[in-house]
């Protein structure tokens, strides 16, 4: 009965942590996502500006809103798809125009008017295949149209304003900094280094047998698929900064090298979180596990810790790449580790058995970080000793 009420009283204790971390992170997450995304942000306030001073001053538009508007849309926070993004919102403007114009001066004002412009409008956006930015634009358009009645020279000016706009952003998206470039390998430097934590407090968890920090253990493992997209997002940004920006088309085999190690990150990522289970589960029920699995991942997490500080080394665009690193100093290291693998005593528990099997996977998936693939990091690791031998 004491047992059951001290493993409530943990889940209970285990739930308030939960939320309340859950709720720190997102916060902090949100103050990190301001942070990385201020060039952005100054960005689409310059080129607003610009745009409307060009639309002003330049052409003698008396209020180009939408040259600004243009400008921020085209822009926006990401690097993806800015090119589409200029040509879907010039074009979508062009068709809401067009029919707007045409169907207002002949169907008037009204709700039911704006319902049958706004359908036409979106119909013919989609039969152009455009995008949903392009849709949304060209409907948006009709609406103002149908609103204000404009004038053909009314729409012409708002369309212009919308080429000005693009205009001031296809050049504004070609200055972009370096940050970009290196956010995909700060990040994942970050979770390695979340990998090589696990990995060491796996080891604890081994050595003490302890339910309650095995339990918190596996918490903070499930806590790391976010780490992942983030990866994901900062490599969609690079490549996308490599193909706009004229500035920056050296950097490309570089970042396309960074991409390149978000898929094996991720397997090593989701295999770190099986073994964390295992481990928990089996400190939970009690189950012995010998002690030379916990030397094991001690020595896997600081050869991972080796790993997280050699990418986050190569910071600096242009030296030599991420992988040809990794091959030279961490590689050797995990080699001597699969070996060692083989050597280790087998448990004669399934449970525990199975976390000196997961410990391999985790080292398979380390191998292919360095540039091995998935077959040669396998056959690296030679076949584990009989039960009982």
């Amino acid at each position: 009965m004491d047992s059951m009420r001290n493993m409530a009283a943990l889940a209970e204790d285990m739930t308030w942590e939960r939320a309340y971390g859950a709720g720190r992170r997102r916060v902090g997450a949100r103050l990190r996502r301001i942070s990385d995304k201020r060039w952005q942000i100054g960005q689409c306030a310059v080129a607003a500006g610009v745009a409307w001073f060009v639309a002003h001053e330049l052409f003698g538009h008396q209020a180009p809103v939408f040259a600004s508007v243009a400008a921020v849309l085209s822009l926006g926070t990401s690097y993806v798809q800015r090119t589409r993004r200029v040509v879907e919102v010039a074009f979508g403007v062009a068709i809401g125009v067009f029919l707007g114009d045409l169907l207002a001066n002949w169907l008037g004002q009204g709700a039911a008017q704006i319902s049958l412009i706004v359908a036409l409008s979106m119909v013919a956006a989609m039969l152009a295949g455009g995008g949903t930015l392009f849709i949304n634009q060209a409907a948006v358009q009709s609406i103002f149209v149908v609103g204000s009645l404009a004038t053909v020279d009314a729409g012409f000016v708002r369309w212009s304003d919308a080429l000005i706009g693009g205009g001031v952003a296809l050049v504004a998206a070609s200055v972009v900094p370096g940050a970009p470039l290196r956010q995909p390998q700060r990040q994942a430097a970050v979770v390695v280094r979340k990998i090589a934590t696990l990995l060491r407090a796996t080891a604890e968890v081994i050595r003490e047998a302890d339910a309650v920090y095995g339990m918190k253990v596996l918490a903070d493992a499930r806590s790391t698929t976010p780490l992942i997209r983030e990866l994901q997002a900062a490599a969609a940004e690079g490549i996308a900064v490599v193909a706009i920006s004229p500035f920056r088309v050296r950097h490309r085999p570089h970042v396309r090298r960074m991409n390149d190690l978000i898929e094996p990150l991720d397997r090593a990522m989701r295999s770190t979180r099986v073994l964390v289970r295992q481990v928990a589960v089996a400190a939970y029920r009690g189950v012995p596990v010998p002690e030379s699995y916990a030397d094991l991942a001690l020595a896997l997490a600081e050869a991972t810790e080796d790993l997280a500080e050699r990418v986050a080394a190569h910071e600096s665009l242009g030296e030599e790449s991420v992988e040809d690193g990794l091959v030279q100093s961490v590689r050797p290291r995990l080699l001597e580790l699969a070996e060692s693998s083989g050597r280790v005593e087998r448990s004669d528990v399934l449970n525990a058995d199975a976390i000196l099997l997961q410990l391999r996977s985790v080292l398979v998936d380390l191998l292919q970080l360095t540039g091995m693939g998935q077959f040669e990091a396998t056959d690296a690791l030679p076949p584990v000793r009989r039960i009982g031998e």
